[in-house]
């Protein structure tokens, strides 16, 4: 799957800025702790944009192309950042064949994104993910920690209400 660069204008602080130079200044002799400063990274700024993997690769004096490269072969990592209701949809085999898809391209729709994006204000943001072991609810998608199954794309306009849409 194919990672998006973020739309929405970066505003890191100084104060995580001041978090990240500390854990690269930590870990900067020793270029095989590149993934755990990504780690880090992502756990201080909510995902790594392209402003965050330059400091990185300046920091830790890699090619930013090496940084890039872990964050998008990684799904751990995420180039857009996460809404404070994030949305994913199961587009595992057993929830695609009872219509997730259709279920993934109507929140596509109605929140005005695509997948891997977030909405401008940062409430929603929305991605498709693979099994999530409720195959037996099937189709399924998670608002955070909360789960809903036997879905229809009718469902959609409510489960958002729950949450603020």
């Amino acid at each position: 799957m194919l990672k998006k660069l973020s739309t929405i204008p970066f505003a890191g602080t100084k104060e995580q800025e001041a978090k990240l130079k500390a854990v690269i200044e930590a870990n900067k002799s020793d270029k095989s702790r590149l993934m755990a400063v990504m780690q880090e990274a992502q756990g201080i700024y909510g995902y790594l944009p392209i402003e965050v993997q330059n400091m990185i690769a300046e920091g830790m004096d890699v090619p930013l192309e090496k940084v890039y490269g872990v964050a998008t072969f990684y799904a751990q990592f995420s180039l857009s950042p996460k809404g404070e209701y994030h949305i994913a949809v199961c587009l595992g085999t057993a929830c695609y064949v009872k219509g997730s898809g259709v279920i993934y391209n109507k929140l596509q729709e109605v929140l005005g994104i695509g997948g891997d994006e977030c909405t401008p204000d940062r409430k929603y943001s929305l991605t498709a993910s693979r099994c999530i072991g409720a195959c037996g609810l099937a189709p399924v998608l998670t608002v955070n920690e909360d789960v809903y199954g036997r879905l229809t794309e009718k469902d959609v306009p409510t489960i958002l209400a729950k949450y603020g849409a």
